[in-house]
């Protein structure tokens, strides 16, 4: 244990805002700072630091403390480790007591883990600069390839691993480093045959990752053959200090630039950040070649709401990567583009040009992001109306991604005009997408407020039937027999949900046959299918907003499907509105009102239902004998199908079991 003299040396040196504004951007408000807060999501900053009294504090999720406890919150670390932190800033020095076993333990691994990266940093970066191996093809590579200066090499800690396939492994082994270490860190790998280390990064240079505090967790590895067969890169593994989804590739040396400019530029690789820096345009990060997460883009949120995605001249991937670049704006943030001019890439862009260049180069060619792609989009399905209707679809999913409302119809306006389509169309569009897929409860709120306003005016209550609707947990069989009740009863009814300031009219069949088409969603019970398949002909022949006569189900030729209609039709003929309740002026849920809750949350509970079938059928997978890319594959849609189902969860406000 660090002894009660140092630790009051340490808190009285502790400059809160100091180190706190290593993380977050703090604005000055009065006597005190603020922020949004970095433990939870939020839009509107609620999270406070007091100098006067060292103490941070967090009005939307309570979290607070000291300069001490922000570190061990925010970097996972112990009351010693986040004090040892602390001192070594102000340079004090930490004299120790016995600490228990499990405390030394802990403490020991993580940072023997980090302790082995830094010397595998300086390792690298030393074999670059003294062995004639690391010179002939690292250096010669970095200086004339990439035309990297010795102070640009230096500042990145950029290295090489020599192409003798265990040379570094055994001079760490030789140095005192630990087997298992070197494991788990990644940097080497054992083999099958006798245990024995290999180099990960054998015959590779070297960018070394660092954490948003500067700690090096992890490495990625270039080769620079041209054998179509080795993997170009090569990156650390998953560890107990590293989480890829977690680190962005420069952030560390671009955090104070993203602050001062607010603004972050986002590239795809190691070397086009480090370029720009060279060229003097520092507020840029990378995802390392990664898909972006929303970890991520949370982690820029800290210090910026604005980001700049800068594309290669002749990507290829700008299609693959827009969609998830829609995570960028559901977290709230602005979006701009920038096309650069083929064939360069930032990194070639910035080596031959000049800083003043390339900001001015940014400043005049950035394109908001969604006008960016629905013009891109446009041009792609130019005269073809089928590929128009995609884009549409397309564009749909983006703009209803986006939190603000007023933002929100701001982005509709400006895609209606561009892909020349009708407003309301776009409206009704993202209204319905966002009813199933965004938990929205100013928009149920105020659905319930003007209900009840426009039943006060009209007195006289139509009759109301009281319906048994699911719940979560419900079967397959509760939820597709309620959609397919809505729809025999209801299809040709409407209901109202606030998009923006706009109350859209959304029809109930329309609704359903949407969302269950969105997602390729088939009924299980061959009767409730056949049922659907039906109505959904006789939706079509006789259009939207038309009932679809009883008669057609209650005289079907299948005898299944005539005696499911009449039960499903009849179900609820004894449950009405009780004249007593009227006279008592009880409020009861109109039809409109109860077509409002109940049709989105049938649906949302329906495709939880088939997510989680899919995740146990994926799981089950999982037990079989798989390669390393199946196994993966498996994993990757078990995490995107978690994620959806959460989101389902929070929309309707509990648990889905």
């Amino acid at each position: 244990m660090i002894d009660r003299e140092t630790v009051d040396r340490i808190y009285a040196a502790a400059n809160i805002v100091d180190i706190v504004g290593e993380y977050v951007t703090l604005k000055r408000k009065g006597v005190n700072y603020q922020a949004c807060c970095p433990f939870h999501n939020e839009k509107t900053p609620s999270f406070v630091v007091s100098p006067s009294k060292g103490v941070y504090k967090c009005f939307g999720c309570g979290k607070g403390g000291n300069a001490v406890t922000f570190l061990m919150e925010h970097e996972n670390i112990t009351y010693p480790e986040a004090l040892k932190m602390v001192a070594k800033r102000y340079g004090i020095e930490v004299k120790e007591k016995e600490m228990s076993e499990e405390e030394v333990r802990r403490n020991d691994d993580r940072e023997s883990m980090f302790a082995l990266n830094g010397w595998a940093a300086e390792y690298f970066a030393n074999y670059l600069h003294r062995e004639t191996e690391g010179q002939s093809v690292g250096l010669a590579y970095f200086r004339q390839k990439r035309g990297m200066t010795d102070a640009t090499i230096k500042k990145f800690g950029l290295g090489f691993c020599p192409a003798k396939g265990d040379r570094m492994s055994k001079d760490a082994l030789a140095a005192g480093y630990k087997k298992e270490f070197l494991v788990s860190t990644g940097l080497s790998l054992a083999r099958e045959s006798d245990g024995s280390l290999y180099d990960r990064f054998r015959d590779r240079v070297i960018f070394p990752v660092h954490n948003i505090s500067g700690r090096i967790v992890a490495f990625g590895g270039r080769t620079l053959r041209t054998d179509k067969q080795v993997a170009k890169y090569q990156n650390s593994p998953e560890s107990e200090i590293y989480s890829k989804k977690r680190e962005l590739y420069g952030l560390y040396f671009a955090k104070k630039a993203i602050q001062q400019q607010d603004f972050a530029i986002m590239v795809e690789g190691y070397t086009d950040v480090i370029s720009m820096h060279q060229a003097g345009v520092e507020n840029v990060v990378s995802s390392s070649g990664t898909s972006l997460t929303t970890e991520q883009i949370r982690l820029l949120n800290r210090f910026t709401k604005n980001i700049t995605v800068i594309y290669d001249g002749d990507s290829a991937g700008i299609h693959a990567s827009l969609r998830g670049i829609d995570m960028i704006l559901k977290e709230g943030m602005n979006v701009r583009v920038v096309l650069l001019p083929e064939p360069e890439d930032p990194d070639s862009f910035a080596r031959s040009h000049t800083a003043a260049e390339v900001q001015e180069y940014i400043r005049a060619n950035e394109q908001d992001f969604l006008e960016f792609k629905a013009k891109l989009l446009l041009k792609d399905a130019q005269g073809d109306p089928i590929r128009k209707a995609s884009l549409i679809a397309d564009m749909v999913q983006s703009v209803s991604q986006i939190p603000d409302p007023i933002q929100r119809s701001v982005y509709i306006k400006e895609c209606a005009r561009i892909m020349d389509i009708d407003e309301q169309i776009l409206i009704s569009e993202v209204a319905r997408k966002r009813m199933t897929t965004s938990g929205d409860r100013e928009t149920d709120e105020f659905l319930r407020r003007q209900t009840t306003l426009r039943q006060r005016e009209a007195p006289q209550q139509p009759e109301v039937e009281f319906v048994k609707q699911v719940e979560a947990g419900s079967s397959f069989e509760a939820l597709e027999r309620e959609i397919v009740k809505y729809l025999l009863k209801y299809g040709h009814c409407s209901f109202d949900f606030k998009e923006g300031r706009t109350m859209v009219a959304c029809n109930v069949a329309e609704v359903i046959f949407a969302e269950l088409s969105d997602d390729n969603i088939e009924f299980r019970n061959p009767v409730y299918a056949k049922i659907m398949n039906v109505y959904r002909e006789q939706w079509t022949q006789l259009g939207t907003g038309t009932e679809v006569p009883a008669h057609v189900f209650l005289n079907h030729i299948d005898p299944e499907v005539c005696n499911m209609s009449v039960d499903i039709l009849t179900a609820d003929d004894n449950y009405v509105l009780s004249e007593l309740w009227q006279r008592k002026e009880i409020h009861v849920d109109s039809d409109a009102e109860m077509l409002a809750v109940g049709v989105p949350k049938a649906v949302t509970l329906y495709k939880s239902k088939v997510i989680e079938a899919l995740i146990k059928e994926l799981q089950a997978k999982l037990a079989d004998e798989l390669s390393d890319d199946e196994q993966k594959d498996i994993m990757q849609r078990l995490a995107a199908y978690n994620q959806v189902k959460k989101t389902i969860a929070n929309k309707i406000g509990r648990p889905i079991l």
